[in-house]
């Protein structure tokens, strides 16, 4: 079953807009990414784990946490 996860992502640009969406759309269980820059704000849907989802965009080298609701 697949779930929505935000993370708050210091993306500054759309270099790192474009460089967090390439990792986790390369991700095996996600779906779909949605990128907000003025929210600094990404929302995932798909069956990987925001643990794993959450390694891959600090990888990137930007600071990222679950977000709160």
């Amino acid at each position: 079953m697949s779930a929505v996860t935000k993370f708050n992502v210091e993306i500054t640009c759309g270099g790192c807009v474009n460089a967090v969406r390439r990792v986790l759309e390369r991700m095996e269980g996600v779906q779909s990414v949605d990128i907000s820059l003025e929210q600094e704000l990404v929302t995932v849907q798909g069956t990987a784990t925001p643990a794993d989802m959450l390694e891959k965009i600090l990888k990137t080298g930007k600071a990222a946490r679950l977000a709160s609701e």
